[in-house]
């Protein structure tokens, strides 16, 4: 019998579990990504709608902290360095929060996002960037809540906020120019001495062509001028799997003496044990 009503109850259990219902959220979660020139910038948002309610200086009063949406914190994304209003906002991810008044919002980016709503304390050392924009009327009624990022250029964008009658729009610069002339220029000035030692890397450990590896890793120690210990590691294995034995220990003799320098204790006995191994061939 008592087997019979564990079995019932964990067939209610399951039961309970699968018939959860569902139901659309009152304020729906949205996501916008969009690129703007290099840069790419991420929303993510609630989006409670008026329903016949007043919304400004009423649901959503003047003059007080907006969690700007519903639920969680609605949070923004930037992949580089943005400049709002002539001040520097650091890439990363920050809680948009404001604070609506009649004729100008002030918009706050706020660097903790695991908030529900405000926070229950506020921290100004946690405001990475205010400032304030007008506001204007919109002759078209904006039923939900709305974020969009739009006036799209190579060089900037606006960040755009409307519900009911309300809009604002925040210009953001992005550092186009900056990223494509780096990336131009680290294109045009050919491999870095990683990009070296990573080709001979593979080549090394995929039984490829150690002729390429060896010259990649020269390569790679010639534009390097730290000369790292692990560069004449690699160097002193593809030598020594080439066959030639006493370049090989001669490689690890300076792989040994880098490692030293630099404390390294794992690449010092390595060194000095594949030094001792190959000495006896």
């Amino acid at each position: 019998m008592k087997k019979i009503l564990f079995v019932l109850a964990m067939m209610i259990a399951n039961y309970a579990i699968e018939a959860q219902v569902k139901a659309p959220q009152a304020s729906p979660k949205s996501t916008l990504s969009q690129v703007v020139g290099l840069t790419n910038v991420e929303i993510v948002y609630s989006r409670p709608s008026a329903k016949g309610r007043n919304v400004f200086n009423n649901l959503v009063p003047f003059g007080k902290l907006w969690r700007t949406g519903a639920n969680e914190n609605t949070t923004i994304s930037f992949s580089d360095d943005v400049v709002i209003d002539g001040k520097t906002l650091p890439k990363g991810k920050y809680a948009l929060y404001t604070t609506p008044r009649a004729d100008n919002w002030e918009i706050i980016f706020y660097t903790a996002t695991d908030n529900w709503g405000n926070p229950e304390t506020w921290d100004e050392t946690k405001v990475a960037l205010k400032t304030t924009v007008k506001s204007e009327h919109l002759e078209k009624f904006v039923e939900s809540f709305t974020i969009g990022i739009n006036n799209l250029d190579n060089n900037f964008a606006h960040l755009e906020i409307s519900w009911e009658n309300t809009f604002v729009a925040l210009k953001f610069d992005v550092p186009t120019q900056k990223t494509a002339m780096g990336s131009i220029e680290k294109t045009l000035a050919g491999p870095s001495a990683g990009d070296y030692f990573s080709a001979a890397q593979y080549f090394y450990q995929s039984n490829g062509d150690l002729t390429k590896a060896l010259t990649y890793v020269d390569k790679a120690l010639d534009i390097n001028q730290d000369k790292p210990f692990f560069y004449y590691r690699l160097k002193s294995l593809i030598q020594a799997k080439q066959g030639d034995t006493k370049g090989a220990i001669e490689t690890a003799k300076l792989s040994l003496v880098a490692a030293e320098a630099a404390k390294n204790q794992d690449y010092v006995k390595m060194n000095k044990d594949s030094i001792a191994e190959w000495s006896k061939k």
